[in-house]
């Protein structure tokens, strides 16, 4: 394969329609359990990254009776180029009943496998990580058979708040490293690619996560060869499992797509990941951090998945 920028664009008509290839395309779920995932989520007054970041698998998820919540409000203090989360410079503070209400939703959903992402909350003295270990215990108090996977910010790279929440010993530790080093200026707000990898290496060598878990996005301009690099630098710092995306601009405002992806890039990703010693690599176009996490929980069989 050659290092070349993988602009991969329907020329024949044939092969996508409007704007988007082929792959891009799919059939929309059917709707009965969507209403059912909705009300619960209302019920409790929740916020989900799904309906916040307009992720393009959250009709299939509620069909599953599944979301991925958003804690700490919806509102964040970073202002990322690839992220439709509204931003604010001064959040409302948290809500004390989140963590109730979080795990009261958990069991009303049934959920074995439970993911908890946050918005970046710089404003706050312990930029959240407090609320995030109280949703850890409530979650568990209440569900006591189910995993947890949290799927955090950086904290700045301040280890302590770090540690608040890997003492509460989640299954699954996440966060994403998002792009390459040369754009991640670029694409993410205050956030750094060796501080990102710092953080990962620290929840590793922790030794109180089972799996920990970071994700980067394609279609952005970037090469083949930047994309195995930041593979190396996921797999040195010990990653268990890395997801590959397609990049969608969620938003006029956003950064805009430089590239549609191909299937086979997605899978010649997947392979390499998997050659440098990475335990799980699920890599395709509509991948997202959280979309089918529930099969890479620490102790399952080997998945087979394709996308």
């Amino acid at each position: 394969m050659t290092d070349k920028k993988l602009n991969i664009l329907p020329s024949n008509p044939e092969e996508g329609v409007g704007r988007f290839p082929s792959w891009l395309h799919r059939k929309l779920p059917a709707g009965g359990q969507i209403f059912k995932t909705n009300a619960i989520l209302d019920k409790y007054k929740l916020n989900t990254v799904c309906e916040e970041a307009k992720c393009p698998n959250r009709l299939e998820c509620y069909t599953k009776k599944t979301a991925t919540f958003l804690a700490l409000g919806k509102q964040c203090t970073r202002n990322c180029g690839f992220c439709d989360i509204d931003f604010s410079k001064n959040p409302k503070a948290p809500e004390a009943d989140e963590p109730h209400r979080i795990a009261m939703s958990v069991k009303e959903l049934g959920l074995k496998h439970v993911v908890i992402t946050m918005v970046a909350r710089d404003d706050l003295p312990d930029q959240g990580a407090n609320q995030i270990a109280s949703i850890i215990r409530a979650t568990r108090d209440l569900n006591p058979e189910v995993t947890i996977e949290v799927l955090t910010s950086d904290f700045s790279g301040d280890v302590k708040l770090l540690y608040i929440i890997l003492n509460e010993e989640p299954e699954i530790f996440n966060h994403n490293i998002e792009t390459i080093r040369a754009l991640s200026p670029r694409v993410r707000h205050k956030a750094e690619y060796d501080r990102s990898l710092s953080l990962l290496k620290s929840a590793k060598e922790s030794g109180k996560v089972a799996y920990v878990k970071s994700g980067i996005m394609v279609g952005l301009g970037e090469t083949e060869s930047q994309v195995k690099e930041t593979l190396e630098d996921l797999a040195k710092v010990g990653c268990d499992v890395i997801t590959i995306g397609q990049y969608l601009q969620a938003s006029r405002i956003k950064l805009r797509v430089k590239d549609f992806v191909h299937p086979d890039q997605f899978k010649a990703y997947e392979e390499y990941g998997l050659s440098l010693g990475v335990r799980h690599v699920y890599s395709g176009p509509f991948v997202r951090s959280s979309y089918n996490a529930n099969l890479f929980v620490p102790g399952k069989a080997e998945p087979i998945i394709s996308q």
